[in-house]
């Protein structure tokens, strides 16, 4: 259901998870990139299917979103809904809830945020709170 993609690089000190999906994903490993450069150290989970995660073991679920990471920001070019119970209170949810946009699919996704630096600011703003 989910796993991680991308480990965190500073082996025991996770400072935020991304979680996203299929296309997202590679932009989740570019904002990585760029908060480790900040010195922040983020781990990146890929969720191929939020039924199949849930039905996975407790223990297996913390192991990939550990309880005490409450930073978490979710990244998904569609509705943003499902997402919130995988964020908690303290984390947020990039999507798109609203109709979309024609244009070629990489000005649609920079229109709407869905840019590695973006979703790294975003990731700054949780841990800035």
């Amino acid at each position: 259901g989910a796993y991680t993609i991308s480990a965190e690089p500073e082996q025991g000190r996770v400072d935020a998870v991304i979680l996203a999906t299929g296309s997202e994903v590679h932009l989740a490993v570019g904002a990585q990139k760029l908060l480790q450069e900040r010195k922040i150290s983020v781990r990146v989970v890929s969720v191929i299917s939020q039924e199949l995660f849930r039905a996975q073991s407790p223990d297996y679920r913390d192991s990939v979103l550990p309880p005490a990471v409450t930073r978490r920001l979710a990244v998904e070019a569609g509705r943003s809904s499902s997402w919130f119970e995988f964020t908690g209170s303290q984390g947020a949810v990039m999507g798109i809830d609203r109709f979309g946009a024609s244009a070629p699919g990489e000005v649609v996704m920079e229109k709407y945020g869905f840019t590695a630096s973006h979703i790294a600011e975003r990731v700054q703003q949780l841990l800035d709170q």
